[in-house]
């Protein structure tokens, strides 16, 4: 794992620029399970973790939404029963910045830390 999940979120203040096509594809390995969308002509950053039950679904949900207020970042979250969907963005800047990779590592810390047996 890259060191994003020790990374603190930086302040975005609107009117800065979303990271380039290029900067995105410099942190896209660093988060290898996250897939790039494009929504509503902003680029995001999305992945679907599979859990055994809703209970420990909505765990993961708790402990990413956890974070988001420790870091001032918030996601799109979608619970569903053995599944969690996450997808990351700067609402202020309609796209990509840093803190959507950094937050992105550190939903996947958290995955790891529910999964330890899991990971291959």
């Amino acid at each position: 794992m890259s060191s994003l999940d020790i990374m603190r979120c930086t302040a975005c203040r609107g009117g800065e620029q979303p990271l380039t096509r290029a900067e995105i594809e410099d942190y896209l390995p660093q988060v290898p399970d996250w897939k790039l969308e494009r929504q509503n002509g902003s680029f995001r950053i999305e992945r679907s973790f599979r859990f055994p039950d809703f209970s420990r679904a909505l765990e993961f949900t708790n402990r990413v939404g956890a974070l988001a207020e420790k870091e001032g970042h918030h996601p799109s979250i979608l619970t569903e029963w053995g599944r969690v969907t996450v997808s990351w963005w700067t609402h202020k800047i309609r796209g990509l910045h840093r803190n959507d990779f950094i937050m992105a590592a550190k939903s996947e810390k958290a995955y790891r830390e529910l999964h330890p047996v899991e990971q291959g």
